[in-house]
């Protein structure tokens, strides 16, 4: 069975895959991109915060 910190890692793990998959099909440029990418590789909890309120938007709205 899996413990809290560990559900609440995957969850994390599946956010930040979320929203890099959201990153690569937005619009943004590709430095943007790398960018926001490495900014929610290195900091998971904080980097998906920001980029949920700041970060570049879907193309596909």
């Amino acid at each position: 069975m899996l413990e809290y910190g560990g559900i609440l890692g995957l969850i994390i793990l599946i956010a930040d895959i979320w929203a890099i998959i959201n990153v690569m099909g937005s619009g943004a440029s590709t430095g943007s991109k790398v960018l926001w990418t490495v900014l929610i590789l290195v900091l998971p909890v904080l980097g998906l915060i920001i980029w949920f309120f700041a970060g570049p938007r879907s193309g596909r709205v």
